[in-house]
């Protein structure tokens, strides 16, 4: 594993740099105190939903598939297929080694079967005699395909970002660990979710950029940039979804928590799904536009703060520009089903785009592009001010050489293109070749490192 060949910004002055510990420091501590607060003591609240079926591997060794009986309605149709019986060896509990008969999966979703695949069972009790027990297929296991498709993500983004994309997996467990222990288990314990949201996302956010990119001051301009913008993207959903009437019931999952566990506010819940699914597209904006000023600032010091915030506000326009596009195909693609619904709805083109289901999605993607737009002017806006702060005035030979190359002209520059390179043993003979022309001698030399400054 090489090493990361990425340039490193200049240190901030110290001015600067204690000015972002000012700032970045209590507002790590007050996140790190709200987890405190809102951690779940308890854990989450079981739902109601029955007792936990017994689930075991096992693999099929036979499928035997047969004419479906007529069903038991008046006009005698044959019911819906498959029919037949599979035979499958079990390969894991009290049961491992024995052969079971359950019958072929049926029904919408069913899993499709053949010799050799591994399923998941399940074994159900007859409530009035416990003794007796039937098998069902439920589905295929999954976890062999899952492991191997991780460890290929995991080598890809190593091998391309070396230690920068060890650190960046590093980032991802972060996320999931904070995710699975705090926020899903606050909200079920019954805790604000608009509240545990907020949090959850600053924690991921500080522990994730810090990780990932390194304490330096280019990173503490991205965690309050990313900060500023999550409070600002919290805000507008609340002012959104009060304007519009939602309550949370925009889906069926929704609606089916709401049976299974009555106390979850529906409508937090909503406004934390739309902070937590804009937490990582105002990261990569962040990050991109502080990047962006460290790096121009870089290849030429003499730009002042103005000239820093205009050139790196046009990358982050042209960012903007394809990023909306991904934010809202994003939410099209995780909502198929309910768009290819509501294109069968028979209802006005008004009533549709007006109902809870998608207004609740055009929410989410107005919301989230709000957000990020102003994520832009606020981050490059602070990155301009960090970095224009530690550089100095440029005067005498250095000035000049931060001055405009003049432009080659067109005659010379093809001249330079078509002449033989000096030293090649098919150029022509050394005493007979034409003196280099001005823009000849003003390439760098053939083994100068392109890393130099500019």
């Amino acid at each position: 594993m090489g090493s990361d060949h990425s340039r490193s910004a200049h240190p901030a002055p110290p001015r600067v740099r204690r000015i972002l510990v000012a700032t970045v420091v209590p507002l790590f501590v007050a996140t790190v105190v709200a987890t405190v607060l809102l951690w779940p003591r308890d854990g989450a609240p079981r739902t109601g939903g029955g007792a936990d079926v017994p689930r075991h591997h096992g693999t099929v060794t036979r499928v035997v598939t047969e004419a479906c009986p007529p069903s038991a309605n008046p006009e005698g149709a044959p019911a819906t297929g498959p029919c037949g019986t599979v035979d499958v060896r079990i390969e894991d509990g009290p049961s491992a080694g024995q052969e079971v008969h359950t019958p072929v999966p049926a029904g919408p979703g069913a899993p499709r079967v053949e010799v050799g695949d591994e399923v998941v069972l399940v074994e159900l009790t007859d409530p009035t005699d416990p003794a007796a027990s039937s098998w069902n297929i439920a589905e295929h296991q999954r976890g062999t395909p899952l492991v191997w498709l991780a460890v290929v993500f995991a080598a890809a983004i190593v091998a391309f970002g070396r230690w920068r994309g060890l650190a960046a997996l590093a980032g991802l467990a972060a996320s999931f660990a904070i995710l699975l222990t705090f926020v899903l288990p606050g909200i079920g314990a019954g805790r604000s979710p608009l509240l545990v949201a907020v949090v959850g996302a600053a924690l991921i956010m500080f522990v994730v950029l810090y990780l990932t990119h390194g304490v330096t001051a280019q990173t503490s301009v991205a965690v309050l940039g990313t900060l500023g913008s999550l409070v600002l993207t919290g805000v507008l959903a609340t002012i959104a979804t009060a304007a519009t009437h939602l309550t949370g019931f925009g889906s069926e999952d929704a609606t089916t928590l709401s049976m299974f566990q009555a106390d979850v506010d529906l409508r937090g819940l909503l406004l934390a799904g739309i902070i937590i699914g804009s937490l990582g597209v105002l990261d990569d904006v962040t990050v991109t536009q502080a990047a962006t000023v460290t790096e121009l600032a870089n290849a030429n010091p003499g730009l002042s703060r103005l000239q820093l915030y205009r050139a790196a506000t046009r990358v982050g326009r042209a960012h903007i520009a394809s990023t909306v596009n991904t934010i809202v195909l994003a939410y099209a693609g995780a909502s198929l089903p309910l768009l290819l619904l509501l294109t069968a709805d028979s209802r006005p083109l008004g009533q549709i785009l007006t109902s809870e289901f998608l207004a609740q999605e055009i929410v989410r993607s107005a919301v989230a592009t709000l957000g990020l737009i102003a994520a832009v002017p606020l981050t490059t806006g602070l990155a301009a001010t960090v970095t224009a702060a530690g550089s100095t005035p440029v005067r005498g030979a250095d000035a000049d050489a931060l001055t405009p190359r003049p432009r080659a002209d067109r005659t010379e520059a093809l001249a330079a293109l078509s002449s033989p390179s000096a030293g090649r043993p098919d150029g022509p003979d050394p005493e007979r070749r034409s003196p280099p022309s001005t823009a000849t001698a003003r390439w760098p030399e053939p083994n100068r490192s392109t890393d130099t400054a500019w």
